[in-house]
């Protein structure tokens, strides 16, 4: 989808370099696409993994697809193209993530950097306290979802540590909810469009 995407853009932009996000599954969906892709790789200059699940997550070791889509759940990201099955969840199972990751060297001429969520624990929603704990038994520096060393691509840039569950970093849920944002989703109001702005700005130093 995301070589469609580019595809699809018009004409006058096709010559454009582009920097590539990914939130959650979205980001190992991006180092996919540029593997995939070597006409994507070549016109991208950038890759952010925003609380990305990179190396996968302990919780999709015995996830169901409906737990797995907690993972991607920003309105508009599930794939049109996904199988029925649970192949989202396997995907993200870290052994598969691993081997992928030896098997599939990314581009080099891309700069890669991460923002990692590694919420303190009264930043926790109380909807995800249980997948937080769970995930804690494994590792106690989680953002409910992903552990933090697993949201890195390697050998890239860590630019941005965010004191929020995996949710808040981009699901305005309370947002649009208010009543959920006041009880099972207490910690959802995280400032994502002066964070948005910051990552921008740091790009554009960055990259010049």
């Amino acid at each position: 989808m995301i070589n469609d995407y580019v595809a699809s853009l018009p004409q006058e932009d096709r010559h454009k370099k582009l920097i590539l996000a990914g939130y959650s599954k979205g980001a190992p969906d991006i180092l996919q696409a540029l593997v995939s892709y070597p006409e994507l790789a070549e016109k991208t200059v950038a890759v952010l993994a925003l609380a990305g699940a990179v190396k996968g997550s302990p919780l999709a070791e015995d996830a169901t697809q409906a737990q797995a889509n907690m993972l991607s759940m920003v309105p508009g990201s599930r794939c049109e193209k996904e199988d029925g099955d649970n192949a989202a969840v396997s995907s993200l199972v870290p052994a598969v993530r691993e081997q992928w990751l030896r098997d599939n060297p990314l581009p080099a001429h891309i700069r890669y950097y991460s923002a990692v969520a590694f919420p303190e624990p009264d930043r926790v929603s109380w909807a995800l306290q249980k997948s937080y704990l769970l995930l804690g038994q494994s590792d106690s520096r989680n953002d409910t979802q992903l552990i933090v060393f697993d949201q890195i691509i390697p050998q890239s840039t860590v630019f941005a540590l965010l004191n929020a569950d995996h949710w808040a970093v981009a699901v305005p849920i309370a947002r649009n909810h208010p009543v959920a944002g006041s009880t099972i989703l207490n910690h959802n109001d995280y400032p994502r469009e002066a964070f948005l702005e910051a990552v921008l700005r740091y790009l554009e130093e960055a990259l010049h």
